[in-house]
C-alpha cells in the first residue's frame, strides 16, 4: 500500500514541479542569459530533495506480518 500512495504523491508533485519550473522559466527572459541555464539545471535536479523523505518512507522495511 505504501508504494501505491507514494507513486500517487510523486506523480502529483512532479506534475506541479514541471508546471512551476516551466512557468517560472518563461519569466526569466528579461534576466541575463546565464540565469536561464542555472535555473533549469537547479529545477531539473532540485525535485529530488523534497522527494527524498517520501522515497525513504516508501522503501522502508516493514516487519513481516504475523498470521
Amino acid at each position: 500500500m505504501r508504494k501505491a500512495i507514494a507513486v500517487t504523491v510523486m506523480l502529483a508533485f512532479l506534475a506541479f514541479w514541471i508546471w512551476a519550473a516551466g512557468t517560472l522559466g518563461t519569466h526569466l527572459t528579461g534576466l541575463p542569459r546565464w540565469v536561464q541555464p542555472v535555473f533549469f539545471i537547479v529545477a531539473g535536479i532540485g525535485w529530488v530533495l523534497p522527494m527524498r523523505p517520501l522515497l525513504k518512507w516508501m522503501n522502508a522495511n516493514q516487519p513481516p506480518e504475523e498470521d
